[in-house]
């Protein structure tokens, strides 16, 4: 069977370096990695008193990962604004959460090489439950400053109304 229903002539899985991210209807800037999306459902094991000395499985609660995003410090101020609703230090007593809209739904969008859109995934309920302003700082490093958020959530799923795309041919440039 075909992996790729649309461009069978592709063999090749779609790579991981082509990606966006969106909340409340925008792409963010900046954002150069994701943790992988994981879901883990719990096994309980049970046997009957009069089984063989054989366990039963079945699933029990499932819980979903965190979801990392990272990204290269910049002026652009979404991480800390959305960190600011879980807990904002200079609010003062009984405003330091924003009860009202700290929870966002996000999509996390995967692009083929050409640029086209090829999956995308829905997180719901996420709050920032970690916020790195700034990383360790030091002067005989040479690396960007990364800043961070971690979103804990409700579930993911994938957005089925997002298919595979016909992949353009090549042509040769006029010339």
């Amino acid at each position: 069977m075909a992996q790729f229903t649309v461009n069978p002539h592709r063999h090749d899985p779609y790579k991981n370096f082509k990606f966006k991210v969106k909340w409340d209807g925008r792409y963010v800037a900046g954002v150069h990695r994701i943790s992988a999306l994981r879901r883990t459902t719990e096994v309980i094991e049970h046997r009957e008193g009069g089984d063989p000395s054989m366990r039963r499985k079945s699933p029990g609660r499932t819980t979903f990962e965190p979801i990392v995003l990272e990204r290269g410090i910049s002026h652009d101020t979404e991480f800390e604004r959305w960190a600011n609703k879980v807990w904002n230090f200079g609010a003062g007593p009984g405003a330091e959460v924003s009860l009202k809209d700290f929870r966002k739904d996000v999509v996390i969008e995967l692009y083929n090489e050409a640029g086209q859109l090829v999956l995308a995934y829905k997180a719901y309920r996420c709050w920032v439950s970690e916020y790195q302003a700034l990383p360790d700082l030091d002067a005989n490093a040479s690396s960007v400053a990364i800043q961070s958020i971690t979103l804990q959530n409700e579930g993911w799923e994938r957005d089925y109304e997002v298919g595979e795309p016909a992949e353009p041919a090549y042509t040769e440039p006029a010339g």
